[in-house]
């Protein structure tokens, strides 16, 4: 069974195997944890990402999907970038919220990483409701089969943080 641990903090800052990175479809950075990933991670990452579109993601990483690359100069050993989906009122796009999780386990374990850190995937920029997505993530990593041993979740605000802390009970 996995342990789960909330950490309030930069996931730039987590020394652990995989930080996994809210990407954009584009795989090329962008802002919010994209950004800050790629800045402080420094040019292999993207070097890495631009050989990952050119070879095999033309047209963009799907929605849900999960792919790893170096962590450049993080202190962790690799990053795995998904892409969430943008949360909408009318459409249901739970499964894909989840799927980055679960995909993002399954990457974690063909690398071989026993612990990872995730952002709360989706709830910046993409705007899905914090409360939902905090429940999805842990619901989704507690029922995950994976050899990764711990799992963090980073959350930036103290009110992510406080949100998470409520969904894990």
């Amino acid at each position: 069974m996995v342990e789960l641990v909330l950490v309030q903090g930069d996931i730039t800052e987590q020394a652990v195997d995989a930080v996994v990175n809210a990407a954009n479809s584009a795989l090329l950075g962008g802002g919010g944890v994209d950004g800050a990933i790629h800045r402080k991670g420094g040019p292999a990452i993207l070097a890495e990402c631009r050989d990952l579109r050119a070879s095999r993601y033309g047209k963009g990483l799907p929605t849900g999907a999960a792919v790893a690359t170096t962590a450049g100069n993080l202190p962790a050993r690799w990053v795995i970038h998904t892409v969430g989906p943008v949360w909408s009122a009318r459409d249901d796009r739970s499964e894909l919220l989840a799927s980055c999780y679960r995909e993002s386990l399954a990457v974690a374990d063909e690398l071989g990483a026993e612990t990872v850190a995730f952002p709360a995937i989706s709830t910046g920029i993409f705007g899905w409701p914090m409360d939902d997505g905090a429940r999805i993530a842990i619901a989704t990593v507690r029922s995950a089969h994976t050899d990764v041993r711990r799992v963090s979740f980073v959350l930036f605000t103290p009110d992510g943080y406080t949100t998470f802390e409520k969904a894990l009970v």
